[in-house]
């Protein structure tokens, strides 16, 4: 009875010790998001219901202290966007940042992060500089880049036939890297890049980027862009025949939620290369259903990222035994990434997440089975042929 006793009292000290370690008694992790501009169908929202449902998987409380969701939205402005991760680590005890579409803006918090030792855990911005170059050790780049995305689509549009390339891009650091890198593996694959338009965010008329496109006779047009600049793109460039003209159309990055927005018969053959879909398997189908029930939406890789993020940095917490950001860190590469839409996936020390990409084709309408039915998957590619090898890196933290 005595030694019964004893374990209890050590057990109650050591949880006590643990509970002790969180920072200002709570976790408290804010989603910056887009609430209001050309990006809120692929993250928005939807980003902040996800990382709600990762708290509700995880438990309520971490270490016995609450997990707070907070969000705001940036407006797709950079200065909006980092006056408001200022003053959560200032005034509002925010520990981790969530989401941030928008790699401009991502590419600002990220330094700021790593200035106040906090961390940022990135589903929604693209630029693979961010663990490249610009790599830092308290940021997790969760869902995918443009390196990979690149990679897999170029290399899949060229086997089949797609040798010449135009660019219509997205005018500002994610469009931008996305280009560069698409150019990379064209040229490797032994394609050319007959040229290519670039256009300010948020456009409504791509009229005469179409007709530029159309005019190139380029087998492949490329649309280095995102949300609603990518339907309207791929939308008005049907219009004007693209495809009736033998033209393929390439979408570098594409979500359910732009298929959804185009619609299949304009969409219809259009590659993509996505980290997640909704119609996997039956935990996928499961998580999705859940997700489309307080969204309307089936989730986005952005989405099923403020997810896993989340999920993953709770579940670091707790074996740390703190949300000390650096043991916190090394928690995360530690364990093995596991989620309804990640198996075996590992945290880099650039802070890139190796995990599977999936190539995949938008159906014909005829093939489409039910609602939100949009992807075939194509191919499975391994996190370690998809993403930037560590040989190629300039991250200083993998060369230690």
């Amino acid at each position: 009875m005595r030694a019964y006793a004893l374990a209890c009292a050590i057990l109650a000290v050591t949880v006590s010790g643990a509970s002790a370690q969180i920072s200002d008694d709570a976790v408290r992790i804010g989603v910056l998001t887009d609430l209001s501009s050309w990006g809120r169908d692929n993250s928005g929202p939807g980003s902040v219901e996800a990382a709600k449902m990762a708290v509700e998987e995880f438990g309520p409380a971490v270490l016995g202290k609450p997990i707070q969701i907070i969000s705001a939205d940036h407006q797709m402005k950079t200065d909006v966007g980092t006056q408001i991760v200022r003053d959560w680590f200032d005034n509002g005890k925010v520990d981790a940042v969530v989401d941030i579409p928008n790699s401009g803006i991502a590419i600002a918090v990220h330094n700021m992060v790593k200035e106040r030792n906090k961390i940022a855990l990135l589903s929604g911005p693209g630029a693979s500089s961010l663990t490249d170059e610009l790599c830092s050790p308290n940021t997790v780049h969760f869902a995918y880049d443009t390196y990979a995305l690149s990679k897999v689509t170029a290399s899949a549009v060229i086997a089949e036939g797609g040798k010449s390339w135009f660019f219509i891009t997205a005018d500002y650091a994610f469009g931008q890297q996305l280009e560069k890198d698409a150019t990379r593996f064209v040229k490797e694959l032994g394609g050319t890049v007959l040229g290519g338009v670039r256009h300010p965010t948020n456009t409504a008329d791509f009229s005469s980027f179409a007709l530029q496109a159309q005019s190139s006779k380029a087998d492949v047009v490329a649309f280095a862009n995102a949300g609603q600049d990518t339907d309207n793109a791929i939308k008005q460039s049907g219009e004007f025949g693209l495809v009736k003209g033998g033209q393929k159309l390439v979408g570098l990055l594409m979500f359910d939620t732009d298929v959804h927005a185009i619609g299949l018969e304009a969409a219809q053959g259009t590659y993509m290369t996505t980290a997640s879909y909704w119609n996997m398997d039956d935990k996928t189908r499961a998580w999705s259903k859940k997700f489309f029930a307080r969204t309307g939406v089936m989730p986005t890789m952005i989405h099923t990222g403020v997810y896993g993020s989340v999920l993953h940095y709770l579940k670091a917490i707790q074996a740390a035994g703190s949300d000390d950001p650096k043991a916190v860190m090394a928690k995360m590469r530690e364990l093995p990434i596991e989620d309804a839409f990640v198996h075996g996936g590992k945290l880099r020390e650039d802070g890139r997440v190796i995990r599977d990409m999936y190539l995949a084709k938008v159906k014909k309408p005829s093939e489409s089975k039910e609602p939100w039915d949009y992807l075939t998957i194509v191919k499975t590619v391994k996190g370690e042929d998809a993403y930037r090898p560590v040989s190629e890196s300039k991250c200083p933290l993998l060369k230690k």
